[in-house]
């Protein structure tokens, strides 16, 4: 540029910077060079008396490919035609492509008015633009119909068009697309079958996915390394990691795209190990496979692994970035290890200037699940721009420390601040009426979900209503309101009802539902584990080894609880009758200094009472 500054001097001396030709070709280079100015090409713009269609053009295309001024393309094609210049087939797609990244759809109904006047409809180019933002904002059914008007449809018609249908999960019009592209006489290419095998994978659609791979396989497109990949990620979101490896193994090239949906695959499939090992041969290794591996980690309850491969990468030559540090934030909450969460928001607070709300939301949640309220509801507060999930957090976060009315209180904040609930919002919202015993303010709630604020009740928010009944002593009410639900109860119905029945004694009904329950296959350790307290809290013996006897032939054990303790900042996990701890044979010896001396203090305190007793038995005889 400051070359090119230096020429421009000299053409205003010569006086050749007025020629049309000279100044339309120095917008271009600051335009559109990888070298050029943006901020210069429209001052040298604005100078220009009357500026011809290239000027704009080069000027908008420029736009096009500044993130920060996209917008400004849609101004310049406005004052185009204001000065009565007709756009071309460049002008449009630019124009699109800006508007794309931030659809706003007012603006998006204007420009396609100005195709359809100005003629341009029946270009492909410019129509195939048009319908590729329509799918980008969502309007798949506006872009459908930009679709149906194309008169000559290429192969990116009708790639946009089934890429439109996979976005929205729509399966079978997706399909139903690619076969009348096929009938048409038009090949698919690999971007065709890559839309249709991410729709299966995302769909858990197997059937077709194994048509697709035929399809594949018959054109000899499985040699194609993106086609690859998109089969691979497929086998292993459908539950089929044998079938990923083979294609893994069967593939002729592999990226580090293809190493990472192996890993994901293995590790989704439960053979977290071996996902490991995968990831361990990778010689080249994105940040969306360091990702990948903590997401499994933490998905599987392996909060402690995903830690440790977060203090691996930061040690690598690849830096973290978002995604990694909520996944981070994600585990220190799963495990609730306050000083790592900590210590990764201020490394937030100190290296990222802009942090997205989705990283200021899993520092709230981070907070209020390590036990520190306050500090979660500060940050809260304190943030610029909320979304629903930030609601969600903390109302969540409120229930479950028990604060039930200061949840409600929230809620109603959350309805003055112009935000509309989700089915997650009431959740919360429910469990927090249900452990405060607001029985009449979740009944309320419940019944307004669909009533006034259009959210469908789900199998989650049927469960705690289920436990706000039974919470209450409402028993009774609890087993009519599981009569009444539209489906069937799972496990989580049955198991808020039977720890009613635990708290409130009822054997009976706690019976019933067990019985019910094993009836409908619908039951996990947890139910027996549940009944068997039940049984032992009112002493019924007998039941006890009958229950046991049941669970021993069933082959049903209690999942193993642990426990987690912080000390001086490091988290230790131990269960019952541990032996993995570096310090195992310090901690026993502690254990049992700690009940000799309990021990000895129950043998002192009894003695004590025995002697009380006869100086007391002594004084009444004397």
């Amino acid at each position: 540029m400051r070359q090119l500054k230096q020429l421009q001097s000299q053409l205003t001396t010569r006086g050749l910077l007025s020629h049309t030709d000279t100044i339309a070709a120095v917008i271009a280079f600051c335009s559109l060079a990888p070298a050029g100015d943006l901020n210069h090409a429209r001052q040298l713009f604005d100078r220009v008396v009357f500026p011809n269609r290239f000027m704009y053009n080069t000027l908008i295309r420029g736009c096009s490919n500044s993130s920060n001024a996209r917008m400004e393309s849609f101004v310049l094609l406005r004052h185009m035609m204001a000065q009565g210049l007709s756009p071309n087939n460049f002008t449009f797609p630019f124009v699109l492509k800006s508007i794309a990244e931030k659809p706003a759809f007012d603006s998006l109904l204007q420009i396609h008015c100005m195709v359809i006047k100005t003629g341009f409809a029946s270009q492909v180019v410019v129509m195939n633009a048009l319908l590729h933002v329509y799918v980008f904002s969502g309007h798949v059914c506006l872009a459908r119909k930009v679709f149906d008007e194309i008169p000559h449809r290429s192969i990116v018609s009708w790639n946009s068009m089934i890429d439109g249908y996979s976005r929205i999960g729509d399966c079978s019009n997706a399909c139903s697309v690619f076969g009348f592209m096929k009938s048409s006489g038009l090949e698919p290419d690999e971007f065709t079958i890559t839309s249709l095998l991410s729709l299966c994978a995302e769909s858990n659609n197997l059937e077709k996915g194994r048509i697709l791979h035929h399809y594949v396989v018959a054109n000899r497109m499985d040699n194609d390394l993106i086609v690859g990949n998109a089969l691979l990620d497929m086998y292993g979101k459908c539950g089929e990691p044998a079938l990923a490896q083979m294609c893994f193994d069967r593939m002729p090239m592999k990226n580090v795209v293809t190493w990472t949906s192996l890993v994901r695959s293995h590790a989704t499939n439960g053979s977290l190990s071996l996902a490991r090992c995968f990831f361990d041969q990778m010689q080249e290794k994105s940040i969306v496979s360091w990702n990948a591996m903590m997401d499994c980690y933490i998905r599987n309850d392996r909060s402690h692994q995903a830690l440790d491969l977060f203090e691996r990468l930061q040690t690598s030559s690849i830096s973290p970035d978002e995604v990694t540090l909520i996944n981070a934030l994600s585990a220190c909450s799963q495990i609730g290890n306050f000083f790592e969460g900590k210590r990764i928001h201020d490394r937030i607070v100190q290296s990222i200037a802009d942090p997205s709300l989705a990283l200021l939301n899993s520092i709230i949640d981070m907070y209020a699940k390590c036990g520190h309220l306050e500090a979660a509801f500060h940050l809260f507060t304190s943030l610029n721009t909320k979304n629903v999930v930030s609601w969600n957090v903390m109302i969540t976060a409120l229930a479950a420390h028990g604060k039930a009315m200061e949840a409600v209180e929230l809620f109603k904040t959350m309805e003055c601040s112009d935000f509309f609930p989700d089915g997650i919002t009431f959740v919360g919202l429910l469990s927090a009426c249900s452990h405060g015993g607001l029985l009449e303010i979740g009944r309320h709630y419940f019944e307004a979900m669909e009533a006034i604020y259009n959210v469908p009740h789900e199998i989650e928010h049927f469960a705690c209503v289920v436990d706000l009944f039974g919470r209450s002593g409402y028993i009774g009410r609890a087993v009519e309101f599981i009569q009444s639900m539209p489906m069937k109860p799972d496990v989580v119905i049955w198991g808020a009802l039977l720890g009613a029945c635990r708290i409130h004694g009822d054997v009976k009904i706690g019976m019933q539902v067990m019985s019910q329950a094993l009836r409908s296959e619908t039951y996990g350790s947890g139910l027996f584990v549940l009944m068997l307290h039940l049984f032992c809290e009112t002493r019924r013996w007998d039941e006890v080894r009958k229950l046991r006897k049941l669970m021993n032939e069933g082959g049903l054990r209690k999942v193993e609880g642990k426990s987690l303790i912080d000390i001086g900042g490091e988290i230790h996990e131990f269960l019952v009758e541990d032996i993995r701890h570096e310090s195992l044979s310090k901690i026993y010896l502690a254990v049992d200094q700690l009940t000799g001396h309990l021990m000895s203090l129950a043998t002192v305190s009894s003695s004590l009472g025995t002697l009380l007793h006869m100086e007391e038995w002594e004084v009444l005889h004397s």
